[in-house]
């Protein structure tokens, strides 16, 4: 993994975590509750915007842009990457089905499995909810590889790498399975106590657009993840 240069205190942005920035990309840990971009409803409180500001250094007449190359939900934790030209974002943007993305998620349950993949087809209705369908041609087709890591009585810790990578591919998968992320209040279970979402980017492998040097990010596991299986 490369060093990042220093970034000047009076420069650096709140609300997330810059791992790593050069002239072509930044990568970020994005905090649980930060939109990657703006929707409807909120258009400043977005990681995109933050670090918009950011590489413009507060001056209004910058023209610098920054790019989107792939999202988080907004209360999915973890790596992100944004690209800092349109030739390093179609770079990554075409080598994405081979990057490596790794995620870590506290599930209700222990799994009878303890690996494997899960493969569907998933579609969207109207009020903006996946789910799988059985015919191929409704959906897109969405694959889901894991495994546990740590089990508790009620909870299970799981490693999982998105080898497809589509809207709430993950919340959706692992719902339908009978094991959904703890805190998840759109595919979760009903009724439990109010928590953040126990879902987190946790590694990421690319090619560099400009070098080509393949690099590794990590993003640390938020604290709470660990009180589920400290009994």
């Amino acid at each position: 993994m490369e060093e990042m240069k220093p970034i000047p205190y009076r420069h650096r942005p709140k609300g997330l975590t810059i791992l790593y920035e050069d002239r072509d990309i930044i990568v970020i840990d994005k905090s649980a509750g930060l939109l990657t971009v703006k929707a409807m409803y909120e258009k400043e409180k977005t990681a995109h915007h933050i670090l918009t500001n950011y590489i413009r250094k507060g001056s209004f007449k910058s023209k610098k842009q920054l790019f989107v190359v792939h999202r988080l939900d907004r209360d999915t934790s973890g790596v992100l990457i944004f690209a800092k030209s349109i030739e390093a974002k179609e770079n990554l943007k075409l080598q994405w089905k081979n990057v490596r993305k790794k995620y870590v998620a506290v599930v209700h349950g222990v799994l009878k499995e303890k690996n494997g993949t899960i493969t569907t087809y998933l579609a969207e209705n109207e009020d903006y909810e996946v789910f799988s369908v059985r015919d191929s041609r409704k959906g897109e087709l969405a694959i889901t590889r894991y495994q546990v890591i740590k089990e508790a009585k009620k909870f299970s810790l799981l490693e999982i790498e998105l080898l497809t990578g589509k809207k709430n591919q993950i919340r959706v998968h692992f719902s339908e399975k009978g094991h959904p992320i703890v805190g998840d209040n759109k595919y979760g279970k009903k009724g439990e106590p109010k928590s953040r979402l126990a879902l987190h980017s946790h590694h990421l492998t690319f090619r560099h657009p400009h070098s080509g040097k393949e690099l590794t990010f990590e993003a640390e596991l938020p604290g709470f993840f660990k009180s589920y299986f400290d009994h």
